[in-house]
Parts: structure tokens; C-alpha cells; sequence
């Protein structure tokens, strides 16, 4: 297929939107398996009223098209019924992420308008029910929430699906560089245009399997193989979280030919007592994304027979930008493959130009599948997107053989484990502590993470602070995982002249070993 080379949309096909693909698969092989989940499976045409029935749910709450709903739990069925039926219905959803604290949970919410949400009762606890919102359990009863489980088993006949492709889809949460996260808004026609890089990326068809275990409330989790299966019709392995042991006994049992991880979920995978015993004959590829993958990981898969393709994209690509080819991940690696089918790729100097092969600059996509703005974020938005293209951030160049190499990040994302990390949101917090006279926080490179982050603080004249007093900030207001991993103190924080925090010189302490910690 040759690749897209307009910024414009391109012509779209009748059957455009997740809720279609659903029906259509469901009218061409209702006894197909489209989802299973522990000991329950779906056939295409099974996952079709179920989730024309999570559609009727929705229409019976008065959620019409342009509305926006949230879903707050691990991985399950649940979720996948309610992206169809938000795709039916014209309705948008944000996946939460579990991770985060309740006040980023609130901020969410109440920036998107969010007129439903739908809890997994173990995080139920961290949310206050809103009068000016419907509050679903997915299972179970407490006071103040409606039941999700009572709704679906009295949900009436599917309503008619009004749900078009420039409809908005999906709100996806990314911390900003501001400290306030923004929504990446993706409208149903970018997920398709992603769907179709995918399939054509990964030469997906109706007899692949996939095994997905990484979060749902990421965009790569969502759209990087879940969603395009049931565009190519074939089956959807949906785990509630990665665990090496279940990803194994999965391998070992239900043989899919597909699957998505991290480093971190490689690393944990590699380090498992049951790895070397694991069966992956099956997987005729392991997509990689997120952050750069460390060689070595990538090496461990291959010396046991399993292709590592990676993909490069972020949250606003939705995210396939650019994919290897399975045939070719032995050939490429260290690459993160050519265009996708769908998008084009620029590599620019400071001043906009392009750079030639081999050169390293800032990597611009635009395509059919990128972000149409951030919700009510009109700055953000101007600033990222120029004249149909996005401006990634990220630096990386061309090889003579058309695949791209990512060398490097011109934000200050701290990427560990696979979650991003953005330090102003940190510092945000920090500098609210009335000892704390400035913060500026970066990433050092961790062996098991990939990154962690470390903050730098000046304490006022007057003050005297401990790391566990300046941690204890973040208590409750951020989620642990982004709390630094150390904290060191200064006297002052480098700045170059026109006042700007030298962060290099910091990362280059880093690289000199721990100092005192304390005052």
C-alpha cells in the first residue's frame, strides 16, 4: 500500500467506525471468537449484542453524541463493551488511569464534562459520586452508585447507531508540560486510520490471536493491537494486568500470535524464574513501544525465536506513526521500522527545515490518525499542531533504508516503567511547599525502569527540609509511581543567562554519583 502524503483526510470507506467493524464481523462469522477473558469468551456475534445491549445502557442514562464518559478499572470485558458502545453512539471516553491520585482523578473528570462514570469497585473508594453525573459499579452495590451489572441485564433492544467518523472518541489524559494533564482528543476516523496502520503494519488478519495485558487506559494498550483486531476480525486474549506468570500460562494455553509490551514488562518477563521454560513458538511478533527498548531485551527475544518489532508514536498519533515489519524485526532492529501505511514523517532543524538522511532533528507526523486538538486546551494545541503536522518532541532521523531511528527526547519526559513522568508536574507540587525555594527534577537511567526521576531542591534561607519531608508533599496529590526516586539539595539551581534551569548540568551531576542527601 503506498503511504498517505496528504495532511488531509482521505476518503473513508462505509464501514469506518469500532461499532461497524463489530457488526460487520458479527453478520460475516457470528461463531467466531472476537474476546476472551479468564473462562468466558465471546463470538463476534455474542460481543455484538453484548455490546448493543452496553449501547442501550448508555442512550437509557440520555448520553447522546458529543458526550463524554469515563472508565476507572483494570483491564476487563466491561471496557471493551463500552468503547463499542461509545463508538455506536457517538460518545467519547476517557480511560482513567488506576495509577494516578484521587485529585488527578477529579481534574480529569471535571475537565472532560465527564457525564458517566464507570468504577471498578476497588477504586471506588477514591472517587467522591457527583450529583451532576452517573456513577456506575461494574459489580457489586454501595451507597451512592448505580449498578452497571442491573442495567446491562435490563438493558432494552440496541439503539440506532449514530456514531460517525468525525465523532470524537477518545479523550486520552497525557501529563502536560504546564503540570495539568492534557486530553488528546481522537476523533473515530483517527482510530480507524491507526487501525489501519496496525493491520497493515503487523499483516494482521482473521487468524491472528492477541494477548492483551498492558493497562487499557494507554492509547498504545487500546490501539496499538486490541482495537485493530476487531477491525481485522480476529480474537482479542484480554488479561486483567501483565504478570509474567499469567503472560507464560497464556502462551502456553491459548497460542496467540500477537502481543504488545514495555521494557518493563519485557525485563520482568526475562528475569522470571519460568522464562527460560516459557514456550513463545506462538508469537510470530512482540510489539514494542512506549520508550526506546534497551538492545539487550530486545536480544533476549530473539535468542528464543520471538520478532521484536517496535513502534514508534505517542498518545496524540494514537499511536502508530511509524511500525516494523515482522518479517524484517531481525534486519531492523535497534530501528523502530519505516512510515506507517497511513501517516507521513518529517525530520526538522530548529528552523523548520528538513534534514536529510542520517541528520538527527526533531520528528514531525501528520496523517489521518492524529490527535484533532487537545480538549479544552486551545494554547496546547496551536502549539503542537502546524499546519497539519504534529511536532513530536522527540528527535530521531532517517536511515538510507527508510527506517527511523529515535535517539532522543527534547522534552524532559521521564519515561520508567513505561508511564510518562513530565517533571513540571512534580515541580508543580513541590514548589508549593512553603520550605522549598525552587525544584527542578530530571531523569537518570535505571536498569530496571528505564528512567527514574530525581528532583533538585533549594531550600529557603530560613528552612531546613529531609527528603522524607519533601516526598511527603506528594503525598495523596501525586501517584507514587511519579514521586522521585531520590531527592538531592543544592544551594542553587544552574541557570544559563537568560535565567532557564541548566538541566544537562543536572543529569550531568547525576552521572557523578549520589551526593548528601538532607540539611
Amino acid at each position: 500500500m503506498k503511504p498517505f502524503t496528504s495532511p488531509a483526510r482521505p476518503t473513508i470507506s462505509p464501514i469506518t467506525t469500532p461499532a461497524q467493524w463489530i457488526e460487520a464481523w458479527a453478520a460475516a462469522t457470528p461463531d467466531r471468537e472476537a474476546l476472551r477473558f479468564e473462562d468466558e469468551a465471546w463470538t463476534y456475534a455474542e460481543f455484538a449484542r453484548a455490546c448493543g445491549r452496553a449501547a442501550a445502557v448508555l442512550a437509557g442514562l440520555g448520553l447522546v453524541r458529543g458526550d463524554r464518559i469515563a472508565y476507572l478499572g483494570l483491564n476487563s470485558p466491561a471496557q471493551l463493551k463500552l468503547l463499542i458502545a461509545a463508538s455506536w453512539l457517538g460518545v467519547a471516553i476517557t480511560p482513567l488511569n488506576w495509577r494516578l491520585a484521587p485529585p488527578e482523578h477529579a481534574y480529569m473528570l471535571a475537565d472532560a464534562g465527564v457525564k458517566a462514570l464507570f468504577c471498578d469497585p476497588d477504586f471506588a473508594d477514591a472517587i467522591r459520586p457527583s450529583p451532576n453525573r452517573h456513577d456506575l459499579l461494574l459489580s457489586g452495590e454501595r451507597a451512592g452508585w448505580a449498578s452497571w451489572a442491573s442495567l446491562m441485564a435490563d438493558a432494552d433492544a440496541p439503539p440506532p447507531m449514530t456514531g460517525a467518523p468525525d465523532d470524537l472518541f477518545l479523550i486520552v489524559y497525557t501529563s502536560g508540560t504546564t503540570g495539568r494533564p492534557k486530553g488528546a482528543a481522537l476523533t473515530q476516523s483517527a482510530v480507524h486510520w491507526n487501525a489501519r496502520n496496525s493491520v497493515d503494519g503487523h499483516r494482521m488478519t482473521t487468524a491472528d490471536h492477541v494477548l492483551t495485558m498492558l493497562p487499557l487506559f494507554h492509547v498504545g494498550a487500546i490501539n496499538i493491537q486490541t482495537l485493530p483486531a476487531f477491525m481485522a476480525g480476529a480474537g482479542v486474549l484480554l488479561q486483567s494486568k501483565a504478570d509474567p506468570e499469567r503472560i507464560f500460562a497464556a502462551l502456553a494455553t491459548y497460542r496467540p500470535s500477537l502481543t504488545v509490551v514495555v521494557p518493563a514488562v519485557m525485563r520482568a518477563m526475562i528475569e522470571h524464574p519460568g522464562w527460560a521454560g516459557a514456550d513463545l513458538g506462538s508469537l510470530r511478533a512482540v510489539t514494542a513501544g512506549s520508550s526506546i527498548v534497551p538492545l539487550p531485551l530486545i536480544e533476549a527475544f530473539h535468542a528464543r525465536g520471538a520478532p521484536v518489532i517496535q513502534v514508534y508514536g505517542s498518545t496524540e498519533t494514537a499511536p502508530i506513526a511509524t511500525i516494523q515489519a515482522p518479517e524484517s524485526a531481525f534486519d531492523t532492529i535497534g530501528t523502530v521500522g519505516p512510515t506507517a501505511s497511513h501517516c507521513r514523517i518529517r525530520i526538522v532543524d530548529a528552523e523548520g527545515r528538513d534534514l536529510p538522511d542520517g541528520v538527527a532533528g526533531e520528528i514531525l507526523v501528520a496523517g489521518p490518525s492524529i490527535l484533532e486538538r487537545y480538549w479544552n486546551n486551545a494554547d496546547a494545541t496551536e502549539e503542537a499542531l502546524r499546519q497539519g503536522w504534529f511536532h513530536s518532541g522527540d528527535i530521531g532521523y532517517r536511515r538510507p533504508d527508510g527506517c527511523y531511528v529515535v535517539v532522543d527526547r527534547k522534552k524532559d519526559i521521564v519515561i520508567s516503567g513505561g508511564e510518562n513522568i513530565y517533571p513540571a508536574e512534580i515541580e508543580a507540587e513541590l514548589e508549593r511547599h512553603g520550605d522549598i525555594a525552587e525544584v527542578a527534577v530530571v531523569g537518570r537511567a535505571d536498569p530496571r525502569w528505564g528512567e527514574t526521576p530525581v528532583a533538585f531542591v533549594v531550600v529557603r534561607a530560613s528552612a531546613s527540609l529531609t527528603e522524607a519531608a519533601v516526598l511527603a508533599r506528594l503525598e495523596g496529590r501525586l501517584a507514587r509511581f511519579k514521586w522521585p526516586r531520590e531527592v538531592r539539595f543544592l544551594d542553587v539551581l544552574p541557570r544559563n543567562a537568560m535565567g532557564k534551569v541548566q538541566k544537562a548540568q543536572l543529569r550531568a551531576m547525576l552521572a557523578g554519583g549520589p551526593t548528601g542527601q538532607g540539611t
